[in-house]
């Protein structure tokens, strides 16, 4: 029987799981995402909760687990881009219950969704004071249909709430707005407080874990199983300790520390285990630097970046507008419970290591990973290796070789923290006052992560200092840091075109991977705020910004970085005059109210009217009962054969269209306009849009064949080079089964589960890897596709599959279960044989009824009849509709 206790606050009395007369003095020893999950299964985990505090108070023997554990977060979260697909699947469901003759009104969400609209947003203007309107009316223009989608949504579901284009990006939204630390949940008449928690559908929601609040990324076909009801299922995770001790010294940032720490942690295997930070530096730390390193998470390879709850936290609340009574509350629950960090305590963790706060410098990370910290002065050297060779001798005047095509402040990482987005427009000021301007070849932008930003950047005055110096705001969205940077400025495109230029991003995102930023852009740095500006100054990376000068001033001054870097006594001074809480729930309130949102029109009917003609949306061939288990013994064709770090995005890539591009070519036969045709992530709801843009990424080479274009392949029957998903067209009509073999951390990057349907829509029955990232690995097996791990030694390189060759593998139903062995038979066209050993990448017992179940979604819809919607809190009343 699970300890409830009392707590009064004002008057009110909340119910509380009390943990320390749970498991006493061994409450100390539990890491604090450990507390979390055992408050969570002790209050919603009825009959099996005693089992699940078991496995997770047995985890303390050894620092690790095989015992699985339910997880029911309070709540979920999506941006527009991976709520389109998941209302397409919920669309395509009900469509789907009501052919069957079922009430199709039984799907429905049983926990709240918030949705932001911060991923479509474009750099189209820049430079202007009328670069925002402008944008948002370009946003509205070409995604207006997926709009009324969403919006179709809040008409029909209950508890999915959508926040319009302008309220800024889902993580800052959820920092600033949303997130409470501690709920306050009402069921079967009682009041209860608990921990906030989450899961959200991108890999960055761990952003959150700064402010206490436990959460990580799922794609969308694992959080449409907790729409409905369906737990979370996870081994009792591996925790690894980072111990802060020291502090930052002066003028070093939070994007500094956050890029040496995903420097640090990417070199240990974090495959499927949380990350948690402790020890006395923490309590140097402020809730926006934590934020800062906890957005890195997918970065560093980690399922969380988890920050305990301190006094950090409470200010935080505080200057974000919370509620007093919030504050208290949170206070008195998590030090009655135990969730208080304790800066001394030196809980049990999997593995620790150590990081000395004073040792971080100011650092850059690139040119195509976020995980290769250089230092800043290094930029030149970092791209030495891509540089053409093309400008000996050029024009100084013209831009060469390392020029800064893009210089952007973006992404929730670095403009959540007023701090960083502050340090910028005091050295935009310095540089002001010096006559300073980005070379005219560099397309600037500032796209911060909240309309708030706006507030308390005019009220310090440093809102014009930036836009002085071309940083005017542009939008509150994703843009540039999701690949929605907008067309490359004229100097740029002819210098690449007409002599071979290397150009190169400077952002301030976290995520910098060829042709990420720009299809066009295969070299970036990611940055601190000021220090995009400083490269936007000088226009190019190949100096030593460190000592070199970055321009100079009106009368020939050469002007270094130390002339411009303002000190943390400035940055700290600027934030106390810009900031004031009075800010945030105005700002929001206004962005919420769109008119232009609010004068959308859309369906109110229970089931979504599909139109054939759309472009956007079109019903899924896979959300439906499905076609029965991808399992079995079977010979299969390599269709693709990708190297190591293949992400989500070079699998499914989300920025513009190329009309020339098979997608582009689909769009344009089908009465799109061939100059702007959007970008793949506005596409995520019409398949056969998203089935031509597969692996298409330039730099991706499919090694069944070394002249194979992106996104092509070899038919082997007809040896003929074809598109993959025509390819892939061919192998189903012949009934022939394919599967994909790829390298090292396969899957990386963002949690797009359009990476996993991309390879469900090309037939994939499996994916063999020498390792797998957590959340596409995942996406995979929600989609039926089994993962396997290839054996020590044998990737793709060993194995040097060709066209022809056959791989024949032994997955029965009867035999599959979490990490077990798969015999797999290689038969060589010409004629030799390879027998191996594989091993299922599969963690949970629930994974494998996925399996079996040919894919979360029709598992979802067996579940629904089964049990009359029951078991989802959707009452016991017949399920049967009246006609279909």
């Amino acid at each position: 029987m699970t300890v409830i206790s009392k707590i009064t606050l004002n008057e009110v009395v909340y119910d509380v799981v009390d943990l320390p007369a749970e498991v006493g003095h061994q409450l100390r020893l539990l890491p604090y995402i450990h507390r979390i999950l055992l408050e969570n299964v002790l209050r919603t985990a009825g009959e099996d909760a005693a089992r699940a505090k078991a496995a997770i108070i047995d985890w303390l023997a050894t620092g690790s687990s095989e015992l699985e554990i339910p997880f029911l977060p309070n709540r979920v979260m999506m941006h527009d881009t991976t709520c389109g697909p998941a209302l397409v699947d919920i669309a395509g469901m009900r469509s789907a219950l009501a052919e069957a003759g079922y009430d199709p009104a039984l799907l429905n969400p049983v926990v709240p969704v918030d949705v932001s609209t911060d991923h479509s947003l474009a750099v189209d203007a820049f430079g202007g004071s009328a670069s925002l309107e402008l944008n948002m009316k370009r946003e509205f223009e070409r995604n207006a249909e997926r709009y009324r989608f969403m919006k179709w949504a809040t008409n029909t579901l209950t508890g999915f709430r959508v926040h319009p284009p302008g309220t800024g990006i889902m993580h800052t939204l959820n920092l600033e707005r949303l997130a409470t630390v501690v709920a306050t949940i009402q069921k079967d008449g009682r009041r209860w407080a608990a921990p906030d928690t989450l899961i959200g559908t991108d890999s960055h929601t761990p952003m959150i874990n700064g402010i206490g609040v436990l959460a990580w990324g799922v794609g969308g076909l694992e959080a449409e199983s907790v729409f409905f009801g369906m737990p979370v299922s996870l081994r009792v995770p591996d925790v690894v300790g980072v111990r802060f001790t020291g502090r930052l010294g002066d003028g070093v940032l939070a994007t500094d520390l956050a890029l040496t720490v995903t420097h640090i942690l990417r070199k240990i295997d974090l495959q499927d285990k949380y990350v948690e930070f402790y020890g006395p530096g923490v309590s140097a730390l402020t809730a926006g630097d934590r934020s800062v390193v906890a957005n890195m998470t997918p970065e560093f390879g980690g399922n969380s970046g988890y920050f305990p709850i301190d006094g950090h936290t409470l200010d935080y609340l505080r200057t974000t507008g919370r509620t007093s009574e919030q504050v208290e509350l949170v206070e008195a629950y998590t030090k009655r419970v135990g969730l208080w960090l304790d800066p001394e305590e030196t809980p049990r963790y999997t593995h620790v290591v150590e990081i000395d706060l004073s040792a971080i410098e100011p650092s850059l990370a690139g040119p195509t990973r976020p995980q290769d910290r250089i230092s800043v002065g290094d930029t030149a050297a970092a791209i030495a290796s891509m540089k053409r060779g093309s400008v000996a001798g050029a024009d100084i005047s013209e831009p060469n070789d390392g020029a800064v095509a893009i210089a952007a402040i973006t992404s929730c990482t670095n403009t959540s923290d007023p701090r960083l987005v502050v340090a910028a427009g005091l050295l935009a000021r310095k540089a002001r006052s010096f006559g300073l301007h980005p070379a005219p070849w560099v397309k600037t932008s500032l796209a911060p992560g909240s309309p708030t930003a706006e507030r308390y950047l005019r009220r310090s005055g440093l809102l014009e200092d930036l836009e002085a110096v071309g940083f005017g705001i542009v939008g509150y969205g994703c843009t540039t840091c999701i690949g929605n940077s907008g067309p490359l400025t004229e100097p740029i495109a002819v210098a690449m075109k007409d002599r071979g230029i290397l150009p190169v991003a400077v952002l301030s995102g976290n995520r910098n991977f060829p042709g990420r930023v720009h299809p066009q852009l295969e070299a970036g740095f990611l940055a601190s705020p000021p220090l995009v500006v400083a490269f936007a100054l000088a226009g190019t990376v190949e100096l030593n910004v460190l000592a070199d000068p970055i321009g100079h001033s009106s009368d020939g001054q050469a002007v270094t970085l130390s002339m411009l870097w303002p000190t943390s006594q400035e940055i700290d001074e600027a934030v106390a005059v810009a900031s004031d809480a009075a800010d945030f729930k105005p700002a929001y309130d206004e962005a919420e109210a769109s008119k232009a949102w609010r004068e959308l029109e859309a369906p109110t009917t229970t089931l979504f009217p599909w139109d054939e003609r759309s472009t956007y949306i079109r019903r899924p061939p896979f959300a439906g009962f499905g076609k029965g288990s991808l399992l079995g013994t079977y010979d299969a064709h390599p269709l693709i054969v990708v190297g190591d770090d293949i992400t989500t995005d070079h699998i499914s890539p989300a920025g513009a269209i190329r009309a020339q591009s098979e997608t582009g070519r689909y769009l344009v036969e089908h009465g799109e306009v061939p100059t702007d045709l959007n970008v793949h992530a506005s596409r995520r709801g019409n398949w056969e849009a998203m089935v031509r843009g597969l692996y298409t990424n330039r730099t991706v080479q499919n090694l069944l064949g070394s002249e194979i274009p992106p996104g092509s392949t070899i038919h082997a029957p007809s040896g003929e080079v074809l598109p993959l998903w025509s390819a892939a067209k061919r192998y189903g009509e012949c009934k022939q089964s394919v599967v994909i073999v790829a390298g090292e951390r396969y899957g990386m990057g963002s949690s797009r589960d359009w990476a996993a349907k991309g390879a469900s829509l090309l037939g994939a029955r499996a994916v063999l890897a020498v390792s797998f990232e957590r959340i596409h690995r995942s996406n995979l097996i929600g989609m039926g596709i089994l993962p396997m791990r290839l054996p020590e030694g044998l990737g793709p390189e060993e194995l040097a599959l060709k066209s022809g060759d056959l791989i024949e593998i032994h997955a029965d139903m009867g035999l599959i279960a979490p990490r077990c062995p798969i015999d797999v038979v290689l038969r060589r066209r010409d004629g030799e044989i390879t027998n191996f050993r594989a091993t299922t990448a599969i963690e949970t017992a629930a994974e494998v009824e996925m399996l079996k179940a040919g894919g979360i979604l029709p598992l979802l819809l067996k579940n629904l009849i089964d049990t009359n919607a029951v078991q989802f809190g959707l009452g016991s009343s017949d399920s049967r509709a009246s006609s279909p």
